[in-house]
């Protein structure tokens, strides 16, 4: 994503910030010390002990051994720490972008889901220690941020909302999961296409938002509900996830947006590549120019998809539109939800 956008010339370099390298004690202000200390020691070793793996799930359940597993999750929440530090530094708020980050699934002493650390939980944690009185989390991923919820779903000041497709890993997300009436779950069935993600955005995300009135908003866009992707069966266009940020941009004055999940090369670098353009009013040519085809012709994918790739995963950003049938199931989960809107002020004046 990042060649994508340097090829494209949207990318200056005063624009661009290293991600530093989060230290433990920045680590610790959610992993537990022990849990950080193993995943450095299995970095330095390469190496772990059965008891070791049993008890912080690392090297086993598709959380494996690689040769960075401390230093690149670290990186990861580095960067979204910074991002973190700039928007309190900011007084007319700012828009920090971080694809690295939106490992979700972390948990403060066990790796899950291929997630190490947790950089959403250590970047909101950072703002409210730095003041910030209420956050608005949305989590566009195709699997739910149980990571997240579990961290916050006794806190107020944040307020989570997760479309992610029912019965999909890590079988979290109900609907009735309202933590201390700060979790919206919205676990949305296979087929989810652009028109039912749009009224989500209308009915829900964005009333919600503007109930809230946050202080700064996070948004984890994951690239796995799109139709290209191997790992769901959710149908959506980058456009509807598009969509979704530009609206959902104007609800603070401050904003970060991270990655997440995305399993297919190509489609993964064309929608956060489309994120970039539109957090920097950049219209985005019909079809690509010579250098941004050309880092897209020098990607390469093990699965059969990426052996026969379709034209359009080279040649343009934007996927064909998938509109469809808002189906009646759509409709009713969002309605139950928005119904929790009025009260949430209530609810949430408690927990805090």
């Amino acid at each position: 994503m990042i060649d994508l956008v340097r090829a494209l010339g949207w990318l200056e370099d005063a624009a661009y910030i290293d991600s530093p390298l989060a230290t433990p004690a920045q680590l610790a202000r959610f992993h537990s010390a022990d849990y950080v200390a193993a995943l450095q020691r299995a970095e330095a070793e390469q190496h772990i002990a059965p008891e070791i793996s049993r008890r912080f799930n690392i090297g086993c359940n598709g959380n494996p051994l690689f040769p960075e597993i401390f230093s690149r999750p670290a990186t990861a929440c580095g960067g979204s720490l910074k991002a973190a530090e700039l928007l309190l530094a900011s007084r007319d708020g700012a828009i920090i972008y971080s694809p690295a980050g939106g490992t979700h699934h972390g948990r403060r002493e066990r790796a899950s889901g291929f997630c190490y650390l947790n950089d959403p939980v250590l970047a909101m944690l950072r703002l409210l220690d730095g003041g910030i009185a209420r956050i608005y989390y949305v989590d566009l991923d195709a699997h739910h941020c149980d990571g997240v919820a579990d961290a916050f779903a006794a806190d107020g000041r944040v307020v989570m909302l997760s479309v992610h497709e029912a019965a999909r890993w890590p079988f979290t997300g109900a609907v009735g999961e309202a933590g201390c009436g700060n979790i919206f779950n919205l676990p949305v069935p296979a087929g989810f296409n652009d028109s039912e993600m749009a009224h989500v955005v209308e009915a829900l995300i964005m009333p919600l938002g503007r109930a809230l009135a946050p202080e700064a908003v996070i948004v984890q866009c994951g690239a796995d509900a799109l139709a290209d992707d191997p790992l769901s069966k959710l149908a959506l266009s980058n456009n509807a996830l598009w969509h979704a940020l530009a609206a959902i941009r104007g609800l603070a004055p401050r904003l970060l947006v991270l990655g997440g999940g995305g399993y297919n090369p190509w489609s993964v670098a064309r929608c956060w590549a489309g994120n970039w353009a539109l957090l920097n009013g950049i219209a985005p040519p019909r079809a690509l120019p010579d250098s941004g085809e050309a880092v897209l012709r020098r990607l390469s994918w093990s699965r059969s998809a990426g052996r026969n790739p379709p034209a359009h995963w080279f040649t343009t950003l934007a996927d064909a539109p998938n509109r469809g049938a808002l189906r009646d199931e759509v409709r009713a989960l969002v309605a139950q939800l928005a119904a929790r809107v009025h009260t949430m002020p209530e609810l949430l004046a408690e927990a805090v």
